[in-house]
């Protein structure tokens, strides 16, 4: 099987884990949460991080250069090699979606997204930042949910002092309540929804020749619970937002007449008919502000 390669030696039952981890993960703060180390074999995952291309160099990549991200990502499963493509496929398989599945209690059956639509490679450089920000909420060509986010990272002997830990916030953005560093075979699985705010806000300080690596994958569901929803954000967008005590922190693009088109049912409809029929699914090439 090919879990048997994929996974680390002592994880026997994905079931029995999943339901032993379920409390911790529904009792995460600020929001559910887990965070699991080594729970990949060493030896495959490496393999991984050798395949890791330079992304900066692939010319399908995404660059994104702005105020509130300057990172690297890739999505094309061409500019994987074979290893990379099977541990995808591992993530997008339903021995992985299952224990996803039993581990946080979603009652909606969650899927999988092939294309990766803004996951995928990600990389960050000396320098690079990540604002605290909510995700998407909806798939970009589906009528699905985004519910769950999955982000691996491949970065070994990495140091405190480097940064780039992963930010966990509050839902009012008081504070950041949890910090996790982004070492190799650290796996990290939230609920996402409109209130989770996470990110990596500080200027990377590793050197240059350094760079903070991860693999993401996001499942989604057909319909979610109310509460996940804040009626105030209007747009399918990752929405950025100002750290306490940081007024300029980030760039909140204005677009008070797109607001006020879509609270009409009119403008839901030509945007659904663009997203079924224009829109390929692959995030934007490159953005400045």
């Amino acid at each position: 099987m090919m879990s048997k390669k994929i996974l680390s030696k002592n994880l026997n039952d994905l079931n029995n884990y999943a339901l032993k981890k379920r409390k911790i993960y529904q009792k995460g703060n600020p929001y559910p949460h887990i965070v699991i180390k080594n729970f990949f074999d060493k030896k495959f995952l490496s393999q991984i991080l050798n395949e890791f291309p330079d992304l900066s160099k692939i010319k399908s990549s995404n660059n994104y250069d702005n105020k509130n991200e300057i990172k690297f990502a890739n999505n094309k499963k061409k500019n994987f090699k074979k290893n990379t493509k099977i541990f995808f496929n591992y993530l997008n398989s339903k021995n992985f979606i299952d224990f996803i599945q039993k581990l946080s209690s979603i009652n909606e059956k969650l899927l999988p997204d092939q294309k990766l639509n803004g996951g995928g490679l990600h990389e960050i450089k000396r320098g690079g930042v990540l604002k605290i920000h909510t995700d998407f909420n909806k798939h970009p060509t589906k009528d699905i949910d985004r519910r769950i986010n999955v982000l691996i990272y491949l970065n070994k002997g990495w140091k405190k002092n480097y940064g780039g830990n992963l930010e966990l916030w509050d839902k009012n953005m008081k504070k950041c309540v949890k910090k996790i560093l982004p070492s190799f075979n650290t796996m990290v699985i939230f609920s996402t929804n409109d209130f989770t705010n996470h990110g990596h806000p500080n200027p990377l300080k590793c050197p240059e020749e350094i760079s903070r690596k991860s693999i993401a994958t996001y499942y989604f569901s057909k319909g979610r619970p109310i509460s996940e929803v804040n009626k105030i954000k209007k747009k399918n967008t990752t929405a950025f937002k100002n750290r306490h005590g940081e007024k300029n922190d980030v760039y909140v693009k204005k677009e008070f007449f797109k607001n006020f088109l879509r609270n009409f049912v009119f403008y839901q409809n030509m945007k659904n008919l663009e997203k079924k029929y224009l829109r390929t699914g692959n995030s934007k090439k490159k953005r400045k502000n």
